[in-house]
């Protein structure tokens, strides 16, 4: 029988799906959960006792049995025989590695002592919004006792580890009465005898919390809203949000590059028209999942949703330079000679008043639940500041955590990051054909990806089999039309804090001889292809230069931009008027970092969306053979002899934008398998 096969472990997992499912309780990947029970020694044959706890990582509402360490209770629990002192205390981290019980499983974390060092078969560690107000109230001991009695005790601030589950243990064994702890700073633990009953113990500690901090609470904990500070309206506030965003992703990005998030929620937005909100938030964040994620503190702007826009920008800019150099002074504080390097000193957080919250990390994901974990921190804010004054703990103590030597490891061990990690692509007409092979290219490389495509439901679709807003957002755009652009770019950077990769990809062919060539034909085409790559890179440039990220755009114009043939007069100039906008724009944004670049695709026929809409019939016809044949006329035509894939277009966008190409600008890539005509001269 598999480890997680083991009754007790199903229990725990099944408890850890339950908790984890409500927000309430625990944050994203916050707390951790165990079991004890006996099993066969597979060794001696005998029983052996076993503790399945939450690993190292993951999340408690999708927990696995392979996120689940196993560990022998005799040896974890002989470790107080060696334990050499708090001062040493990391070193039992590797000492759990010799308590583990076969193979396979996850790493135990930090928590593992809090868990093993307990008498109790079932311990539940969460950190719910109402607990952690309680944990950090400034009066929090005397508040957990006026909540609860003697059925849950005070435990003080100590940084997770082994003495905190010494600690733990020792409450529990002095109090029979209690079910749980309040952990100063930190969160709750609960225990019981049974799965059921522990977990009933925590949503006791925590409903309980949540009705005395709101019957207890006073009205308007954080202040009157100040006058001017109000949130815009919601169509100009995510106008303003947007125009706002390339300025605050430079700000985060300063140190390295990073994707972001918008959250104009509620919570964040009465926080920010609030008096108290500077107070606030120069206290920082206290629970140590909240400031790891979301930095020391917040950078906030100081000013009115009303001020220009331009203002705004620049005192951001001013703000971020302080910032900068009070995160520097900060680390110089605290750190020992033996303290990693400082990681950076951007902020992941930047609050603006009236329009909303951008957070930050290497991905989406990373972003996103950064800013969640700063709403959990306004939450605590808002309870602590209803019965008492939000007391986080100490900096000396924030920075033992942001910078411990575990945490460091742990950073060290995560898996190096794709080559177009970080970056933000759009990718016009994506929504089929060559498109969607670039865009799914960019996604399996790393890029967040936006899908633009005038059929909305192609785009959606495409979208989703990406993997969902976390990797890409799909976008109706007509890119013919100056406000769909427009629009387009505003759900990028709100989506994903900016643009760093555009492809001008959106196409259409008509195909025919001069003079059965209408006005409306012509126009049609350098709408698309030529007016619409205009607006498209127009949009870019303004984001990528705001940013200070240098970026790329790159075109996927033709074989026929340089090709002259019969029967096409309207798609090839616009084709070449696309192929001289790549030399054009090369030529103007060098300055700012954005190379551009251009691709000459010919015969690509499978999954194109040009070919299926028509054209494949006509040109099959013309040619007198069978369309689903014109794929492979068309490689017999080439020097290579081979067809043309979406997926070699997609292999050429990504080798001009993968990071080998640094130094490369103003360049065309045949992707034709050869036609001699089409060569560049």
């Amino acid at each position: 029988m598999k480890m997680a096969d083991h009754p007790a472990a199903e229990a725990l997992l099944a408890r850890s799906h339950r908790l984890g499912a409500d927000p309430r309780n625990t944050n994203y990947a916050g707390g951790n959960t165990s079991a004890k029970g006996t099993a066969t020694d597979p060794v001696t044959g005998g029983d052996v006792e076993l503790m399945w706890v939450k690993g190292s990582g993951g999340d408690l509402g999708t927990l696995t049995g392979a996120g689940l360490a196993v560990l022998r209770l005799d040896r974890l629990r002989a470790l107080t025989d060696v334990y050499p002192g708090v001062d040493r205390e990391d070193e039992m981290v590797a000492a759990f590695d010799y308590c583990l019980h076969g193979k396979g499983g996850a790493a135990p974390s930090i928590d593992t002592a809090m868990h093993g060092l307990v008498e109790a078969p079932h311990v539940d560690h969460l950190h719910p919004d109402s607990g952690i107000a309680l944990a950090c109230a400034a009066d929090g001991e005397e508040l957990t006792a006026e909540c609860f009695g003697d059925t849950v005790v005070w435990v003080p601030w100590r940084r997770p580890g082994f003495q905190l589950g010494l600690d733990i243990a020792a409450v529990k064994e002095a109090n029979p009465r209690a079910v749980g702890c309040v952990l100063g700073g930190h969160g709750i633990t609960a225990w019981g005898d049974t799965s059921e009953e522990c977990e009933r113990n925590s949503l006791h500690i925590i409903r309980t919390a949540e009705r005395f901090l709101a019957e207890r609470g006073r009205p308007e904990p954080f202040g009157p809203v100040l006058d001017g500070y109000e949130p815009l309206p919601g169509a100009e506030r995510r106008e303003r949000a947007a125009a706002l965003a390339p300025y605050v992703r430079a700000v985060a990005s300063q140190d390295r590059p990073q994707v972001g998030h918008f959250d104009d929620s509620e919570a964040v937005l009465d926080f920010l028209a609030r008096a108290e909100h500077p107070r606030l938030a120069a206290l920082g964040t206290s629970c140590p999942d909240h400031f790891l994620r979301t930095k020391v503190r917040p950078l906030v702007l100081d000013l009115p949703p009303s001020v220009p826009a331009d203002e705004a920008v620049a005192r951001l800019e001013e703000l971020h330079a302080a910032y900068r150099e009070e995160y520097a002074a900060y680390y110089a504080a605290h750190a020992t000679p033996d303290s990693p390097a400082m990681r950076g000193a951007d902020p992941a957080i930047v609050l603006i008043p009236g329009v909303g919250m951008f957070s930050f990390g290497k991905d989406k994901q990373t972003a996103r639940v950064a800013g969640e974990f700063y709403v959990n921190a306004i939450n605590v804010m808002r309870g602590a500041e209803s019965v008492s004054t939000y007391a986080p703990i100490e900096e000396a103590e924030k920075f033992r955590i942001e910078y411990w030597a575990l945490e460091e490891a742990k950073l060290r061990r995560m898996p190096e990051p794709k080559p177009l990690a970080t970056r933000v692509a759009l990718v016009t007409g994506a929504g089929s054909g060559i498109g969607k092979a670039i865009a799914r290219r960019l996604a399996a490389e790393g890029a967040c990806v936006v899908v633009a495509d005038l059929n909305g439901d192609s785009a959606a679709a495409v979208a989703e089999e990406l993997g969902g807003p976390d990797r890409a957002v799909a976008v109706r755009a007509d890119v013919t039309s100056e406000e769909q652009v427009e629009e387009a770019f505003r759900a990028a950077v709100l989506a994903f804090g900016g643009v760093d990769l555009v492809v001008n990809n959106a196409g259409i062919s008509i195909s025919k001889p001069l003079l059965e060539t209408s006005a409306k034909d012509w126009d049609l085409q350098h709408d698309i292809m030529a007016r619409g790559s205009f607006l498209v890179s127009r949009e870019a440039a303004r984001v990528m230069i705001a940013q200070e990220l240098g970026g790329d755009i790159v075109y996927i114009a033709s074989k026929n931009a340089v090709f002259a043939g019969p029967d096409n007069i309207a798609y090839s100039a616009a084709k070449a008027d696309q192929a001289h906008q790549v030399r054009l724009l090369a030529a103007e944004l060098g300055g700012h970092g954005i190379r551009v670049n251009g691709v000459n695709p010919d015969g690509v026929v499978r999954g194109s969306g040009i070919f299926a809409g028509g054209w494949g019939a006509q040109r099959a016809a013309t040619y007198g053979i069978e369309e689903e044949k014109l794929g492979e006329f068309y490689a017999q035509r080439t020097l290579l002899k081979r067809e043309v894939l979406p997926e070699h277009v997609a292999n050429a966008v990504f080798a001009l934008t993968g990071g080998d190409l640094t130094h490369t600008t103003g360049l065309h890539v045949p992707v034709d398998a050869g036609v001699a005509a089409a060569f560049l001269r």
